[in-house]
């Protein structure tokens, strides 16, 4: 008798296990304050994992590698293993994997909309607001071995964007932008002056004079076969920032969903009609808007300011041959305005995390190198690499970095100027930059955005007639494949996750499975015990 019951006990507590884990997986966890050691055990050995992104950038990888040495050499007992990744899109996708089984790493590089989705797992990322304002270990604290940052000298702008329901979930570790890459030569060739500012009239106007071809049927203004004037990168970011020039509705901070407007509408219209004629393209259609910038078949290329050293005929990264190459003057703008009175250009960027486990210890040792990342010699240096400024003003105002900006053009490599050009861009518009807002779910209406100008673009080159049907048809498919309009946040308007990754979709079949029998379990013993009574 009491074997029984101890067995029931047993499968009960594996029952509520099983489902303490699909809840913790991908549902709704509530996220703990962090507890503070009040002194850092530096007679202890710690391992901590840190994923990182480049873009097969060796510099940028050395960097990492000279910061975990020189850290390392601070603090001998911490070891830091790097881990690299192409894409932060698998950076999340491995994330919320290992959320699953609790293996995550201990440190990483993502993006806000990405933490909203890994907080939905139970206290999953650590909240900063105690380690920073710690006067031991938080920002410029007492504790520490290097020269970190105090808090006021973290760009304010930057660091709000770190912020998720009222608490601090991540540091900004460098910040970007989007920018307009331009050919000048060919913008004058076609008999323009380029503005101070673009507005997307503008653009629209020269690209369309550009696709005026010859007898032989090649552009006039290249002598090719391949011209495409507008090519856009990341047409998630193009239909946000235009949404938001013209006080158009996005999203809410809570998640309600405004993607699909009039203005919406009206600017997928405009885009079939460029795409229609050849005058634009997308980098998932096309390719690399570099590629094509560099090959003189393209004018107006936008992409990160942190692809600025792609971007230009003297340019030190390139995809295509030097016989390829076409020589021209290139410009750096804004991204196309609504209102050139009153720009608006998104803010972008890494920020670090830190994930929790059950060692303070070690989630101190891994707050620790999070800071690291934020002093001047890891600031600079990665802020040189491409189009990057620093997040703190104790970067920015440094001589040293100073010095660099100041040196724009002197060769094409380390002060090339399309690159420093990039990087002044952003730090004189910091104002007029915006970030959207974040939440469960704003990482796939992101990916919406972008899908509806990608397919709209795709239509028009199949020669399928886009009308108010097939934008009715389009929003519903949209909104089904990203599933904005699904049960729990989203049955309010609001965006619900994406679909899971396979590994996670295993381990949560297999935890059902497991339930499942369990459950028959207890219904046998029942049964058994209704025999034998």
């Amino acid at each position: 008798m009491k074997t029984t019951h101890t067995k029931k006990i047993a499968a009960l507590f594996f029952v509520l296990l099983a489902l303490s884990m699909l809840t913790g997986c991908h549902g709704r966890g509530g996220q703990m304050t962090f507890s503070i050691p009040g002194q850092f055990d530096t007679s202890r050995q710690y391992e901590i994992t840190f994923w990182a992104k480049n873009d097969t950038n060796k510099t940028q990888t050395d960097i990492y590698k000279k910061a975990i040495t020189d850290f390392q050499a601070l603090y001998p007992n911490i070891t830091v293993n790097l881990r690299l990744y192409t894409d932060y899109g698998k950076i999340y996708n491995d994330v919320i994997t290992n959320i699953a089984t609790d293996t995550t790493p201990n440190v990483c590089i993502t993006y806000p909309d990405h933490i909203a989705t890994y907080l939905t797992g139970n206290s999953t990322v650590v909240p900063l607001d105690g380690l920073i304002a710690d006067p031991r270990y938080g920002l410029g604290g007492s504790g520490l071995l290097f020269d970190s940052p105090a808090q006021e000298e973290i760009i304010d702008p930057f660091l709000r964007e770190c912020s998720l329901n009222g608490q601090t979930y991540a540091l900004p570790f460098m910040r970007s932008t989007e920018a307009c890459y331009i050919n000048k030569t060919y913008v004058e060739k076609l008999g323009y002056t380029l503005p101070d500012t673009l507005t997307w009239d503008f653009i629209w106007e020269v690209s369309e004079a550009a696709m005026a071809k010859d007898a032989n049927g090649n552009y006039l203004i290249n002598g090719q076969s391949v011209m495409i004037p507008f090519i856009y990168k990341s047409t998630d970011n193009m239909m946000i920032q235009y949404l938001k020039q013209n006080d158009a509705g996005y999203a809410s901070a809570n998640g309600e969903i405004q993607l699909f407007n009039d203005t919406t509408t009206r600017f997928l219209y405009t885009v079939a009609e460029h795409a229609k004629t050849g005058a634009f393209s997308t980098f998932k259609i096309s390719s690399y808007p570099a590629n094509f910038m560099n090959a003189g078949q393209c004018i107006f290329a936008v992409d990160s300011t942190a692809g600025a050293t792609w971007m230009g005929t003297d340019a030190p990264l390139t995809d295509i041959s030097e016989e390829a190459l076409v020589d021209f003057e290139t410009e750096v703008r804004m991204i196309p305005q609504s209102d050139p009175q009153h720009p608006q250009m998104i803010s972008q960027g890494p920020s670090v995390c830190v994930f929790n486990k059950t060692d303070p210890q070690e989630v101190l040792a891994s707050w620790l190198f999070t800071q690291y990342l934020l002093t001047n010699e890891v600031q600079i240096a990665y802020s040189r690499t491409e189009g990057y400024v620093p997040v703190t003003s104790k970067a920015q105002n440094s001589s040293e970095y100073q010095d660099y900006l100041s040196r724009c053009g002197e060769d094409n490599s380390l002060y090339y100027d399309v690159k420093i050009k990039a990087s002044r861009l952003l730090l004189e518009h910091v104002e007029d930059t915006f970030v959207t807002p974040v939440f469960n779910g704003s990482a796939s209406l992101r990916s919406a955005s972008g899908q509806l100008v990608e397919e709209v673009t795709k239509a028009v080159r199949r020669k399928k007639e886009v009308n108010d049907v097939f934008i009715a048809d389009l929003y519903e498919d949209v909104t089904s494949l990203y599933h904005l309009n699904e049960s729990g946040p989203a049955s309010s308007g609001k965006a619900d996750l994406g679909p899971l990754p396979p590994t996670a979709v295993a381990l949560l079949s297999s935890l059902a499975v497991a339930w499942i029998f369990i459950l028959l379990y207890l219904i046998r013993q029942g049964m058994k015990k209704k025999r034998n009574s």
